[in-house]
């Protein structure tokens, strides 16, 4: 071969991966990741950093045997959580069925809460589906189903719309659709009447057969004004692209994934996401790129959410493992363009125990969803995203903008400044609703703390504070057990792939433990309503000791580390024992009875947690 035909090859070559395969940007690849760390899939929290200040609060608590506990019905699968916020108020939308997905019949229930914190007892919005008389559907043995993407609009005019699609079970797209139901929620808390807003494409369903009337029907001229508004938003509509592929040329788009969302460029234009590391780009919000998958988002069919934030970045949020059945943990990327993303750090690492089999409930934190551009914006600089556990559960998190995972200098929490049962700041906080987490006036107003309470018999309350990555640290913080003869209270030093090196706890026998080495000894006895100051002295090189006082007096001193580390980064209160069950072998459809006691209290156990300095 002579030289100038093997310069020309080069060049050739170099030109097909410029114009064909990079241009990174482009509707060759929307998006890319750039960060090289990736998830242990081992573990629950993925070896991964936090997203620090990461409030996760849980939002419904299902309960078969007491459903007056929960939301009424007592149904245990409960997913496609949707968020907005809207005349002061946050409200979340997700669908239930009463144990399996996919199976009828089906409802869709809203929650509601002023700080995000407090929720309200869910509600039923769109009952399930009893089709007239006479109809084909009447006819049917099926059953019928809830499916939908999309949950709220906030129109031009300021009224809230809320939506959800009907469906046969098991299949409620394309063919099986019914249509999709809108109706409109009222500042006073209450919802106006239901309607249909579009009909599925694929079938012949009218006002004729179906039991809503059309919404031109309505006589609230302001009701048809703001659902035509929605009509005409393409880009909000394209959410409803899953269930109606739109045979009478409704959409602009002919491809697509599924679960759609997006975000708007700095430069105008619009990146669209999907399940399954899909991406695409618009120029105008309504023509899509053919959608391609990205190399560098590793995931399986979570929904994956983008958005732009409150401090000019952007990011992505979803399950980093291409695993349908086993959607944990769920992370966030961050970029300054939406183009380029990197850092990627965790918003949710907990999988508590499943209480209820049931099909399809995969387990972890499962599709993701923020606050849909358009649908409100909280106070303050949060991201908000809201997702089921398990199927099972409903959630919401609030992640601090901007998003950061170090912390430099010292620490000095005592929480006198902050508001009772506010944020904690700078604290990483999981609290299910039968284990809250909470600032209190404990012992005084002017002496705050932090309350870990627990009465859940099969998850716990959690609160970690990250400090400044060294070998050596000094940490004192002061503990408080309003009782001796139940609950246990774990505090844990872990290095920032999550390993604990040093392991203490208040056991419900009423002693102090810790973990020397390789076996467990006793610091001494611990009273009840009683507070005891702890002092641990780690150096985690050349192969790791620490020391323990308790109220001033040496307990522990050299003692051998648990797990060999470089360094520590972060220090753990939970009201529970460390789990790394389920993990990616346990069975996720064997039939099984409820966990025993899953509906059940346990007797209430806590801690309280204040003056925590670390240096």
């Amino acid at each position: 071969m002579n030289k100038n035909r093997l310069v020309f090859l080069l060049v050739g070559c170099l030109c097909l991966a410029s114009f064909g395969f990079a241009q990174t940007g482009s509707e060759n690849e929307p998006v890319r990741y750039i960060g090289g760390v990736t998830i242990d899939p081992n573990v629950h929290e993925g070896r991964l950093r936090y997203a620090i200040g990461t409030e996760s609060r849980q939002t419904l608590r299902v309960n078969r045997t007491h459903p007056e506990l929960a939301e009424g019905s007592g149904w245990t699968y409960n997913h496609a959580s949707n968020l907005c916020y809207w005349n002061g108020t946050f409200y979340q939308q997700y669908l239930s069925n009463p144990v399996d997905e996919h199976i009828p019949e089906g409802q869709t229930l809203i929650t509601t809460s002023i700080d995000g914190r407090n929720w309200k007892k869910p509600e039923v919005v769109f009952p399930p589906y009893n089709p007239p008389p006479g109809t084909q559907l009447a006819d049917s043995a099926i059953g019928y189903m809830m499916h939908q993407r999309m949950g709220f609009y906030i129109a031009p005019s300021g009224r809230l719309l809320v939506l959800a699609f009907y469906g046969h079970a098991e299949d409620p797209f394309l063919e099986g659709g019914i249509g999709r139901v809108v109706r409109e929620a009222y500042k006073d808390g209450t919802y106006g009447p239901i309607y249909f807003i579009r009909y599925d494409s694929h079938t012949n369903w009218n006002e004729t057969n179906t039991s809503y009337p059309f919404y031109k029907k309505s006589d609230d001229a302001g009701f048809i004004e703001a659902c035509d508004a929605l009509l005409a938003d393409k880009l909000k509509t394209m959410q409803w692209w899953d269930e109606d592929h739109g045979l009478d040329g409704f959409y602009s788009i002919n491809e697509a994934g599924s679960a759609f969302s997006y975000f708007h460029r700095k430069d105008g234009k619009v990146t669209g996401l999907w399940k399954r590391s899909l991406c695409a780009l618009s120029e105008d919000g309504e023509h899509f790129s053919k959608p391609v998958k990205s190399s560098t988002l590793i995931m399986a069919g979570g929904k994956m959410w983008g958005q732009a934030t409150e401090d000019g970045r952007y990011a992505i949020s979803y399950n980093p493992i291409e695993l349908d059945e086993y959607r944990y943990p769920l992370i966030t990327i961050t970029s300054d363009d939406g183009i380029v993303f990197d850092d990627m750090v965790l918003v949710q690492g907990e999988v508590p125990p499943r209480r209820f089999v049931g099909r399809w409930k995969d387990f972890g934190p499962c599709y993701t969803r923020g606050i849909v551009e358009g649908n409100g914006n909280p106070p303050g600089n949060d991201m908000w995203l809201t997702y089921s556990m398990n199927k099972e559960d409903m959630w919401v998190s609030r992640v601090p903008l901007p998003i950061r995972y170090k912390v430099e200098g010292i620490v000095n929490d005592d929480f006198n400044n902050l508001e009772t049962g506010g944020a904690v700041t700078d604290w990483n906080i999981y609290a299910p609703k039968w284990s809250p987490v909470e600032v209190v006036d404990f012992p005084s107003k002017a002496n705050k703390s932090i309350l870990l309470k627990d009465k859940d018999p099969y998850d716990y309350a959690r609160a970690i504070r990250v400090f400044e990555e060294s070998e050596k640290a000094e940490i004192k913080v002061k503990v408080f057990a309003k009782q001796t003869e139940n609950g246990i209270f774990e505090v844990d030093v872990t290095d920032r792939y999550g390993n604990r090196p040093v392991r203490i706890c208040f056991d419900e026998d009423g002693k102090i433990k810790a973990v020397d080495g390789s076996k467990e000894v006793v610091l001494q006895a611990y009273n009840p309503n009683t507070w005891y100051e702890l002092k641990i002295e780690i150096d985690a090189q050349p192969y790791g000791s620490f020391s323990i006082s308790v109220d001033g007096k040496e307990k522990l001193k050299n003692a051998q580390l648990a797990e060999t580390v470089k360094s520590v980064e972060r220090i753990s209160f939970g009201t529970g024992t460390y789990r790394d069950l389920p993990n990616r072998k346990t069975p996720n459809e064997d039939p099984a009875p409820p966990l025993p006691g899953a509906d059940e209290e346990v007797e209430m156990a806590q801690f309280y947690v204040d003056d925590l300095s670390v240096r």
